[in-house]
């Protein structure tokens, strides 16, 4: 179903509250992503602040690859709560990620 590890969720998440100090180390990190991986990142964000629900996941993995006019990195960065969408779109979609995050502290 999710077609990115749930280890560069959490990454993203611990980058994104850097806010600046880690603004340049977030936009490498996403930069680095395949197509498919950044669609699913935009869409965990997307289920994440309710713009889609969980069981419509797939609609929006399809919409983030019709819509990526701007570089994803750009685009999720200029995102208000970036870190809390992706934490509650995980959460909405039953993704665990308690071994990830102890793994990052």
């Amino acid at each position: 179903m999710i077609e990115i590890s749930p280890s560069k969720v959490v990454q993203v998440i611990f980058l994104a509250r850097e806010e600046q100090a880690g603004a340049a180390e977030l936009h490498a990190f996403i930069d680095n992503f395949n197509a498919e991986e950044k669609a699913h990142l935009t869409a965990i964000a997307w289920v994440g602040r309710g713009a889609f629900e969980p069981e419509d996941f797939r609609e929006a993995v399809a919409t983030a690859y019709a819509e990526a006019t701007v570089p994803t990195a750009d685009y999720l960065m200029g995102m208000p709560h970036l870190s809390e969408n992706l934490e509650a779109g995980l959460e909405a979609l039953g993704v665990d990620v308690t071994g990830e995050e102890e793994d990052l502290l």
